[in-house]
C-alpha cells in the first residue's frame, strides 16, 4: 500500500509525538456541503450512495478536496449491518431511518443471520477498497459501525425513538432475548470492522449514539460489554502498522474510566465533557476526540476561533488529542465556518506539541 503522507491522525490516536493536533468531522461528508447535495441528486437517493462505491467514494473525498483535514471517514451508515440481517432498511423524508421487520419477540432474534461481511455487505468493502484507493496515501481512512445496543434499538423500536420504550422494556423485561440479539450484533461488527481492516480502513470508530440513554448499570450491562468483546476480537495490526479503535458513546461521560478499560486506543467525547478533566480521569490509558459542540459553527469564524482555542488550552500540551466535534456537522452550517473552525485548530495548536 502507498506510503502515508499524513500520518498525524494515526500518531495521536497512539499518542505518539504530532506536529500540531489533528482534526476530522463526524458527518464531514454531508448536507452542509453543496457538492453532496448535488451528488445525492445525481444517485437518487440516500441508500443508492451508500450502495454504490463509486459515489461513496466520490462524497468521502469531498470535504478533503475543500479543507485540509487530517482523516477520511467512509461515507456509509450505522444501519447497513440490520438491513444485511434482512430488516429491510428504508428511508422516508422527515422521519429518518424506517425498517420494514421489526423485531417483538425471541422468535425474530433466533431468526436473525449473522451477515457475511464480504457476501452480504461487499458494497462497503467495494466503497473501502475504492476510496483507500482514490486517497492515494494523502491521509488515512477510517471505517465505523454502530455498537450493538445502537443498532439494537432501531430494529425493536422500528426506526428512531424518543424515549427507547419498547427496547427498554426488553432489556427489563427479557433481558436474556436482549442478550441474545446484541451478541448477534456484537459477532455481526466485529467481522463487519474486521472486513473494513481488511479492505483498507486504518483506524475504525464504534459510534454508541444510544448508550448514553441508560441508567449506569444498564450501560455496562447492555452497551460497553459488548463494546468490549467487539474490540477484543479487531484485527489490531495491519499492513505493518497498528490499527487504532475509537469508542464513542454520546452522552457517556459518567463513564469515561469504564470505557478507558475497554481496550480500545481512544474515547470520543461529546460536548458535555470538559476535555481537561477528561484527560485527568482517564490518564496514559486512552488517546482523547472531540469535543467541541457543533453549534458553535453557527458563530462566527471569530468565536469558532475562541472556542477551539479554549479547548486546546483544557487539553493541554502533548499528544494524544485528535480534534473533532462532539457530534455531526449539521447540515445547516456555512462550509465556510467548517473551513475556519479547521484552519483555527491548526493554527492555535501548534504551541502545545514539540
Amino acid at each position: 500500500m502507498t506510503p502515508l503522507k499524513n500520518d498525524r491522525f494515526l500518531r495521536a490516536l497512539l499518542k505518539q509525538p504530532v506536529d500540531v493536533t489533528p482534526v476530522w468531522m463526524m458527518r464531514q461528508a454531508g448536507r452542509y456541503l453543496p457538492e453532496y447535495r448535488a451528488s445525492r441528486a445525481k444517485a437518487g437517493d440516500f441508500m443508492s450512495l451508500c450502495k454504490n462505491p463509486a459515489f461513496a467514494c466520490e462524497v468521502t473525498l469531498q470535504p478533503l478536496e475543500r479543507y485540509p483535514l487530517d482523516a477520511a471517514i467512509l461515507f456509509s451508515d450505522i444501519l447497513t449491518i440490520p438491513d444485511a440481517m434482512g430488516q429491510g432498511l428504508y428511508f422516508e423524508t422527515g422521519e429518518g431511518p424506517r425498517f420494514r421487520k421489526v423485531i417483538n419477540t425471541e422468535a425474530d432474534i433466533d431468526a436473525l443471520p449473522i451477515p457475511d461481511a464480504q457476501k452480504d455487505l461487499g458494497y462497503v468493502m467495494d466503497a473501502v477498497s475504492t476510496i483507500r484507493h482514490a486517497l492515494n496515501g494523502s491521509v488515512p481512512l477510517i471505517g465505523f459501525s454502530g455498537s450493538p445496543w445502537t443498532l439494537a434499538t432501531y430494529m425493536v423500536e422500528g426506526g428512531s425513538s424518543k424515549d427507547f420504550r419498547k427496547t427498554k422494556a426488553m432489556v427489563y423485561d427479557q433481558p436474556q432475548a436482549m442478550h441474545t440479539l446484541l451478541d448477534k450484533l456484537a459477532q455481526s461488527v466485529t467481522a463487519y470492522l474486521n472486513g473494513q481492516i481488511l479492505a483498507g480502513a486504518q483506524a475504525v470508530q464504534i459510534f454508541d449514539t444510544w448508550g448514553g440513554n441508560l441508567s449506569s448499570a444498564a450501560y455496562q450491562t447492555f452497551s460497553l460489554a459488548y463494546m468490549k468483546q467487539i474490540v477484543s476480537g479487531l484485527i489490531r495490526e495491519h499492513d505493518g502498522r497498528k490499527v487504532p479503535v475509537i469508542l464513542f458513546t454520546k452522552n457517556g461521560g459518567l463513564w469515561l474510566e469504564s470505557i478507558a478499560d475497554a481496550g480500545a486506543d481512544a474515547l470520543g467525547l461529546d460536548w458535555t465533557c470538559d476535555i481537561g478533566d477528561a484527560r485527568r480521569r482517564v490518564g496514559d490509558k486512552v488517546a482523547l476526540q472531540g469535543n467541541m459542540d457543533p453549534s458553535v459553527l453557527y458563530a462566527k469564524p471569530a468565536a469558532i476561533r475562541a472556542e477551539v482555542g479554549r479547548i486546546l488550552a483544557s487539553y493541554g500540551h502533548g499528544t494524544g488529542h485528535v480534534f473533532n466535534l462532539g457530534h455531526g456537522i449539521t447540515p445547516e452550517v456555512d462550509p465556510a465556518h467548517a473551513g475556519a473552525f479547521i484552519d483555527a485548530v491548526h493554527e492555535l495548536s501548534a504551541g502545545y506539541h514539540g
